[in-house]
């Protein structure tokens, strides 16, 4: 499959001014702004960004980016599932994950994320994709927003709804370890039904294999 990504760009007012949403944005091209000390979420900022840098260069790789003025607020990450998760078990070159998304503390609550989401989806090209997003609630900042871990999760779906992703069921024993972890879904227009059908067995893949093994052993 080839890749194809169109850069969009968009303007908005938040209280601590205006931010600008792009991409989906190269190296060469993130490498010119500032990345900001406060998006730890995942590693510490120098090593995130670093990360960022060769996802933004990955064929299939993009990065869409929140900025205030010529520093980096926020992001949003889409690449293939890692290798050694169940995503990628089938090796379906129209699956990619959401990967990340993360807004340093100071613009949460401006609806920033959301709008980078609707803007990642403005590419008539993530059409022809499966997106899937793993939520476990691990990963999200409880202390920080002082939410619970259900309120989170609420949270989480309103803002994914943004770009179209819905929670569906799964097999998958990272996600059913605890109920408020899921699976979120946007399945593009132009997604082969034989894609679709081999992301269901996907999601189920547990029990697929359950099956195998008693047919095995009967």
């Amino acid at each position: 499959m080839e890749h194809i990504k169109t850069y969009y760009k968009k303007r908005i007012q938040t209280t601590k001014g205006t931010v600008i949403l792009e991409g989906p944005l190269p190296s060469d091209q993130l490498i010119q702004y500032e990345f900001h000390h406060g998006l730890v979420s995942f590693r510490p900022a120098k090593k995130q960004f670093e990360a960022l840098l060769n996802i933004a260069d990955f064929p299939e790789g993009r990065i869409n980016i929140a900025r205030h003025e010529q520093t980096i607020i926020g992001y949003v990450t889409f690449l293939y599932p890692d290798p050694l998760e169940r995503w990628s078990a089938f090796q379906m070159e129209d699956l990619i994950e959401l990967g990340a998304i993360e807004i340093i503390p100071d613009f949460r609550g401006e609806k920033v994320a959301t709008q980078l989401l609707q803007l990642s989806m403005m590419d008539p090209f993530m059409e022809n994709y499966i997106i899937i997003s793993t939520e476990y609630y691990w990963h999200w900042d409880l202390a920080g927003t002082n939410l619970s871990i259900w309120n989170y999760r609420k949270m989480m779906e309103k803002m994914m709804a943004a770009g179209g992703l819905r929670p569906v069921p799964t097999d998958d024993p990272e996600i059913i370890s605890h109920p408020a972890n899921c699976l979120m879904v946007r399945i593009g227009k132009k997604v082969s039904e034989a894609s679709i059908q081999k992301f269901d067995k996907l999601r189920f893949l547990s029990r697929i294999q359950q099956s195998q093994r008693e047919d095995f052993l009967c």
